[in-house]
């Protein structure tokens, strides 16, 4: 009905808070940073390493993926769990944040306790200031939704300079497109595939660009996206015009 229909429907991505989401004055931060100096951003690092007891040798150097999330099927956990075991040999280290259905918090926690040095998991009641801290002390941001009607993580991810890898799907799609070293365009990294091997080859091409002469140019680029609230208003605006004419 939808396909039949496409000619009268019209999609408008969401938005953020800039001023609630903005490393330049976030009060939950270790140091502040922002486009014109990102240098800030590795003591934001440390600190989540320490907030977390993670190993502290060669972090300047070793990737921190981060997640936000809901932890459900829709999230994208069993392609999760089939990754981690990788993790430690791809030199980076995974923090999650999150709380949601009954067995993945069980598997999660036991994966944690298992991996002490690789991932840190903090599962239950939702921690604002532990959210803030992963936004911004991460390299990485993951987001291997099943499906997705539109997210904000991504969006959050990309003010603090943190670059997501995300499935091809609904907003996310919308939202990140994949990095071109040789053009310089691109916010970020995408599979499309729903499947543990096409997830560990996107963390792949990302670690490869992490530490390259090519990373400070993906992290401008994904500070200078536009995901306010201005930017949708406009949109609403313009669609309403179009009926009205």
């Amino acid at each position: 009905m939808l396909q039949e229909r496409a000619r009268s429907l019209s999609g408008i991505v969401n938005g953020i808070d800039y001023q609630a989401w903005n490393p330049q004055h976030d009060a939950y931060l270790a140091a502040s940073f922002g486009a014109g100096d990102a240098s800030g951003k590795a003591g934001c690092k440390l600190a989540l390493l320490r907030r977390l007891e993670l190993p502290e040798i060669d972090w300047q150097t070793k990737p921190v993926i981060g997640m936000v999330s809901r932890l459900s099927e829709q999230k994208g956990f069993d392609l999760i769990e089939g990754v981690l075991p990788h993790l430690a040999g791809l030199g980076c280290i995974l923090v999650l944040l999150g709380s949601g259905d009954a067995a993945h918090t069980l598997r999660f926690e036991e994966l944690s306790a298992r991996c002490p040095n690789t991932f840190a998991a903090r599962l239950g009641n939702y921690d604002e200031e532990l959210a803030h801290q992963i936004y911004a002390g991460s390299d990485l941001f993951l987001m291997p939704s099943r499906y997705e009607p539109c997210g904000l993580s991504q969006m959050i991810s990309l003010a603090y300079g943190t670059i997501p890898i995300v499935r091809a799907t609904g907003g996310l799609a919308d939202t990140v497109t994949e990095f071109d070293a040789a053009t310089g365009c691109g916010n970020g990294f995408v599979f499309h595939d729903y499947s543990s091997a096409a997830l560990l080859e996107a963390v792949k091409r990302a670690l490869h660009c992490y530490g390259s002469e090519e990373w400070p140019r993906l992290m401008q680029n994904a500070f200078a996206c536009d995901f306010s609230w201005d930017t949708s208003a406009r949109s609403y605006a313009e669609l309403y015009r179009s009926v009205v004419d």
